[in-house]
């Protein structure tokens, strides 16, 4: 162990003794080999275990007195173990936040006693001790360099008889820590040939490279790219000190299409993804919790199907120049840019003296002034700075690079109206770009703006309501405006009177405020912790009271404030109750895009509540929608267009309506040539209208059945939950199901068995269901999957009950067909339903009894049943409230009733009264099935009575 720290494991620039490991996959690698060793040591050597070391093990732990059991004395913090050595010394002792330990025995049961904290642990201990050898045997065994002699120097001392018990046991344990050695120092070598070792300079230009694949509107590879801090070191490195040692060069979010956002760590040993989740993300969230990749794009590829798939499009566009001058295209990986609202720009590139516009030099001399000259000259330089165009980056940087940020924002602090108006009126416009809001967040400036929201001055709180609203556009930012009362403050700028007739001058500047009130509001919406803020502050009447103002301007933010905070249950309701409904689908009517954009997309939110739907269509809000679907060129807009039909259809009556108005017609027309966000909505759609027959018609009438199937072959996960389900209700018409099996449909739904997405495996599975069941000879169709059986007998040992129930009513499909029947009895169906059978779910129970029933048809599958345990469980069904429950369940314990000791299970657990019961059911089907089982049973009993008297 010695010699691998010293050789093997990868130690920051720090003095001896006092380095810390770095994050590198070899020292991930020693780490974890070490923890193995030493859990696995006291069960394997319990005598070497026991040896007393002559020094201590003693390191700063995060382990506490409840963390220890049984052979433990705890008083408070502190822990003693009861083993003592022969002076009475405890082999274990904490004493918070220090720990001592004195034998390899105490050692292995703490490793296993810190379960997920054990790495931890263990590089605590090596980094505090940095030859662990020296200190289990003594000095005489430090770790050197050369010609390890330790071995011989003990057999030396094995010959000096009142010694030779404990130097022998000294040999034995030197012996195992060297095979240790080698043993890591092996692995080590293998990873070092491997290992590239990335430089703050080589990520930095990966991340430019990545922020050039961030959506342009056409190549969607990306979403997003962000540094976490806007920082950088001498050195190239974006993060602090005290990670940077640990070999960290910057942390980066990610927001691709197709997961959710990547939170990465780029160090010098590679690329990995890290636990942080929050802004408020405590420091151990920066740890590794994925493999270690050797860039970016590596990574990405491996996270993102749609990125891993676009890269490859994309990088022939994007090629480098060699001095000779010939094109080389990168290998680059997959990256994701951030998404609008934590936008971060990339640093304006250093240029000569000679290419900045003059410009630039006369609003540093402008600063210059603002610095040092009396009120009339602050004034006078502010009101000439905004005649430049400060919406020009030039103009931006020019303020920042001179240090005209820091004095634009101390004048918000003096008791000048003027110059805190001009001020502001010059952050406002600055403000849109990332890297100046980042710098006006970094200098204090969003605590002075919300305490300016305070001012009697109206014109001041519009100001800094505005250019709050811009700066928030990142999480830093909304968390400072939340933890400095700036929402209650900005939902107290909502108050006023929106919808009167005539309005005095005040009433209109109130109206202004409560405009910019919202703007700022719609901006720290994005945080789920500010909505819930919001809420609390009142915000949401007064929201719904700003919704009915006839004002365009006003609306936009209002709605936008509305549906980013739609994702919350609360806010849904409340739009209901508060009769916001109504305003939303009178404004889908205007003739605004944006608006109508807005709308659209909080309806898409609230319509999963049934009530929200009748509420649409009670309010005429259908007919706008489907009139909507015409502005193809606008995606946003479309996007949230048809997002808000897919959810409005999930009511049969909303669909009815829909198609007086010819929507699936159009949704079909918007099958090919769409965004993928687009896409999963028109299907998702197109697979609730098709839950009606005479739709499912339709949508082969209007060719929408090829393009279903080709979407099969995609790899957004979303996107393939909905086709499947789409696919499957077109499939119950068997029109429709000669086209699926023609296009090689039913092959591709079986393959999606395979994704590793459960949602997408359990829809593949309900699809699969009615091509089944309305294929010429679907039992021929199936056998010709090569190994389809398998594959859906082994998803029978999936986690997730959806998956479950899903591939449960497949194979009562599949086993209809005897031949098939016989294949997957032979992949051991039985035992795995057996398995199933003391699940709760109602779901689960009605399509697991019904595979058993059609399972009980083959072979002596009965009879396996009852062995396997099955019919007990099964009788427990029938006291479910959900009636399609008790049907499927007489059908299989009529089936089970056949066999005589399945018989005596049933009645032994009484099912005999809840089957009389059934007997009298209106359902004919269940009412045959329990008779049937009900006749086996007293059969049995007759025969029983006759064999007794002879």
């Amino acid at each position: 162990m010695g010699i691998a720290l010293t050789r093997a494991a990868q130690w920051t620039t720090a003095s001896s003794g006092t380095g810390k490991l770095e994050i590198t996959p070899i020292n991930e690698s020693l780490l974890k080999e070490i923890a193995r060793f030493v859990e696995q040591f006291s069960a394997r050597h319990p005598q070497e275990a026991k040896h007393v070391f002559k020094q201590p093990l003693q390191w700063a732990t995060s382990l506490e007195a409840c963390d220890f059991k049984t052979e433990y004395d705890i008083s408070g913090p502190t822990v003693k173990s009861q083993e003592t050595d022969i002076d009475g010394h405890p082999m274990l002792q904490l004493t918070p936040p220090s720990i001592s330990v004195r034998s390899l025995s105490q050692l292995s049961k703490l490793v296993e006693l810190a379960q997920e904290k054990r790495l931890k642990e263990v590089r605590a201990c090596l980094e505090a001790n940095r030859d662990p050898v020296a200190k289990m045997l003594g000095p005489s065994f430090a770790t050197v360099e050369g010609e390890d002699s330790s071995v011989l120097r003990l057999l030396e001392k094995v010959r000096e008889g009142d010694l030779a018990k404990e130097t022998e046991t000294q040999v034995r344990l030197l012996i195992l820590l060297q095979q240790l050695d080698t043993h890591l120092l092996s692995n080590s070598l293998k990873q070092i040939s491997q290992e590239v070792r990335l430089s703050p300079a080589a990520v930095k230009n990966d991340v430019e490279l990545l922020k050039s694949f961030c959506c342009d509107g056409e190549k969607r590879v990306l979403k997003a790219v962000q540094y976490t801090s806007d920082y950088e070191f001498a050195n190239g490195c974006r993060t602090p000190p005290w990670r940077q040692v640990h070999g960290e060069i910057c942390y980066l979010v990610i927001q691709t299409w197709d997961t959710q956002p990547l939170y990465v760590t780029c160090s010098t040993a590679g690329v990995f993804l890290n636990g942080v989740r929050v802004p408020e993300a405590e420091e151990n969230a920066f740890d590794r919790t994925s493999e270690v990749y050797k860039d970016l794009v590596t990574l990405l590829k491996s996270m993102s199907p749609h990125f891993a798939v676009n890269i490859h499009k994309q990088v022939n566009f994007y090629v480098n120049k060699t001095p000779g001058g010939e094109g080389t295209v990168r290998d680059f990986s997959e990256s994701s840019s951030e998404s609008e609202e934590d936008e971060e720009q990339p640093e304006r590139r250093t240029e000569s003296n000679t290419d900045l516009p003059s410009e630039y030099w006369q609003i540093q001399k402008l600063v210059k002034y603002l610095k040092g000259g009396n009120q009339t000259a602050t004034v006078i330089a502010l009101c000439s700075m905004r005649d430049f165009n400060l919406a020009q980056e030039t103009c931006q940087l020019a303020i920042r690079d001179v240090g005209g940020l820091e004095v634009l924002i101390n004048l918000l602090d003096t008791e000048e109206i003027k110059c805190k108006i001009g001020s502001l009126k010059i952050l406002k416009e600055i403000s849109r770009n990332g890297q100046i809001r980042r710098a006006i967040a970094d200098l204090g400036g969003l605590q002075t703006m919300v305490r300016i929201l305070d001012s009697p001055d109206k014109n001041l709180k519009c100001l800094a309501a505005e250019t709050i609203a811009n700066v928030a556009k990142f999480r830093r930012a909304r968390r400072t405006v939340r933890q400095h009362g700036g929402i209650k403050r900005l939902v107290e700028l909502l108050d006023c009177v929106p919808d009167s007739a005539a309005l005095t001058e005040e009433q209109e500047t109130d109206v202004e405020v409560a405009r910019c009130g919202a703007l700022a509001l719609w901006s720290c919406s994005k945080s789920t912790r500010n909505k819930e803020a919001i809420r609390r502050a009142g915000g949401i009447p007064l929201l719904a009271r700003l919704l009915k103002s006839p004002h365009e301007n006003m609306l936009i933010p209002v709605v936008g404030t509305l549906q980013e905070c739609a994702s919350e249950r609360s806010y849904r309701i409340a739009i209901q109750t508060e009769g916001m409904v109504e305003d939303l689908v009178k404004n889908l009517s205007r003739d605004n895009h944006e608006l109508q954009m807005h709308c659209a997309s909080a309806i898409f939110k609230c319509a999963e509540d049934q009530r929200t739907r009748d509420l649409v269509r009670q309010y005429g809000g259908l007919q706008p929608l489907v009139s909507l679907l015409g502005q193809a060129d606008n995606k946003q807009l479309l996007a949230a267009t048809t997002g808000a039909i897919w959810k409005c259809s999930i009511s049969v009556e909303n669909v009815a309506k829909f198609q007086e108005h010819k929507a699936l017609d159009t949704l079909v027309g918007l099958l090919t040539d769409q965004p993928e966000e687009v896409l999963v909505n028109v299907v998702g759609a197109l697979g609730e209208g098709a839950q009606t027959p005479a739709n499912s018609a339709i949508i082969r009438e209007c060719g929408g059945i090829q393009p279903l199937v080709n979407l099969l072959t995609g790899t957004n996960q979303a996107l393939l939950v909905n086709v499947t389900k789409a696919v499957g209700a077109c499939a119950t018409e068997p029109e429709n199901m000669t086209i699926i099996d023609r296009l090689d449909g039913v092959r591709l739904l079986w393959s999606l068995l395979k994704n590793p997405n459960p949602d997408v495996q359990a829809s593949a599975a309900w699809a699969i269901c009615p091509c089944i069941e309305n294929a010429k000879d679907a039992g021929e169709m199936v056998r010709s999957f090569v190994g389809g059986l398998e594959l859906i007998v082994n998803l029978l040992e999936s986690t997730n009950k959806e998956v479950l129930a899903s591939v449960c009513a497949a194979i009562a499909k599949i086993a209809k067909d005897e031949e098939n029947l016989a294949v997957i009895t032979d992949h051991g169906v039985v035992a795995l339903l057996a398995k199933l059978t003391n699940t709760t779910d109602d779901t689960l129970r009605r399509h697991l009894a019904e595979a058993i029933a059609r399972c009980c048809l083959w072979g002596s599958n009965r009879v396996s049943f009852g062995e396997a345990g099955a019919v007990a469980p099964l009788v427990r069904y029938l006291k479910s409230k959900d009636s399609s429950v008790h049907q499927a369940t007489a059908q299989a314990l009529f089936q089970l009733s056949k066999d005589p000791n399945n018989c005596i299970t049933m009645h032994e657990n009484r099912v005999v009264k809840l089957l009389l019961g059934m007997m009298g059911s209106t359902d004919e089907v269940l009412q045959e099935a329990s008779a049937g089982c009900v006749a086996n049973i007293r059969r049995l009993a007759l025969a029983n009575e006759k064999a007794q008297c002879g």
